[in-house]
């Protein structure tokens, strides 16, 4: 009962939620949805510093890069930094704190502080253990994708089976930290672009590629559906010759189709974070993507 009531009041504060995981230990249930707090020191995540993901124990979302966190000696991990969006806050029943919560699911993680000075970023998430589980760095891969608007590339590639997290950027132009107005300008050089995190042991490359073909129109030259400029064209930044050598097969059996592809491949050489507010701006405006849409291709 407490788990519904903590789901139905995280949901009328405005975040995303889902059914709980029915597999967890009392303890985690406790923490997660009785928003106690595991002992101090005791966390297998306390003294833990493997490169890798954070993410949620309940649905799996992605919370903290393994590179937000530090050592903070309270007793619990530490991190100064979230995955954009990921990390909801609500006001702490006590008056005081402000609690820390999956902005997917509602399960319980910490609780969040600030102006302590522990690092440049003076903010500190202090989670329980038991609230994430983690994905190591050797099971992560990285595709850079440019389809048109990245609102519609994110949100459509979030939903491909094995995929951890989708962030939107900008790739491929002559400028350091380019803003949304400076790319839209079209003299940057830059794509709107999305960096796809995935479980290399759920999904391929290769699978990944083909859902970004089917998901977005690869035969446009000026953009995206009513979107024309610079910036919307379609691109592949592969990030080795592995990846490279298997774009250009697909490419090759998509033009033996009879497409003509106007998907370019490039080296990736740097990715620029969007502003927060392009982050996950589908599934937080509640809208639909207007120019992009999964039709099947392959087989």
């Amino acid at each position: 009962m407490k788990a519904v009531i903590s789901l139905l009041l995280f949901a009328s504060a405005g975040f995303a939620c889902a059914m709980p995981n029915q597999n967890l230990t009392k303890q985690e249930r406790d923490v997660i949805w009785g928003k106690g707090t595991e002992a101090p020191f005791s966390g297998k995540y306390n003294d833990f510093f493997k490169d890798g993901i954070y993410v949620c124990k309940v649905c799996g979302a992605p919370l903290y890069p393994s590179e937000a966190k530090f050592r903070s000696g309270c007793g619990w991990p530490s991190f100064d930094d979230a995955f954009p969006r990921a990390v909801g806050r609500l006001p702490d029943p006590d008056g005081e704190r402000t609690e820390i919560v999956c902005a997917r699911c509602g399960a319980h993680l910490g609780h969040v502080f600030k102006g302590e000075k522990m690092t440049p970023k003076n903010i500190r998430h202090c989670v329980n253990s038991v609230s994430m589980d983690f994905i190591p760095a050797e099971r992560i891969g990285r595709a850079y994708l440019a389809g048109g608007c990245f609102w519609g590339v994110e949100e459509l590639m979030r939903r491909v089976k094995g995929v951890i997290s989708c962030v939107s950027g900008y790739c491929g132009g002559r400028i350091e930290n380019p803003s949304y107005s400076q790319v839209c300008n079209g003299n940057t050089g830059h794509l709107e672009c999305v960096e796809v995190l995935f479980d290399t042991s759920k999904v391929s490359y290769g699978d990944i590629l083909r859902a970004f073909f089917e998901i977005h129109d690869f035969t446009q030259r000026d953009g995206q559906g009513p979107d024309k400029g610079e910036q919307y064209k379609s691109a592949v930044f592969y990030c080795s010759p592995s990846q490279k050598a298997e774009a250009e097969k697909i490419i090759a059996g998509l033009r033996k189709m009879g497409y003509d592809v106007a998907t370019r491949l490039e080296k990736f050489e740097k990715f620029y974070r969007a502003e927060d507010y392009h982050q996950r701006y589908y599934e937080m405006s509640g809208k639909r993507p207007y120019c992009h849409a999964r039709r099947k291709i392959f087989d």
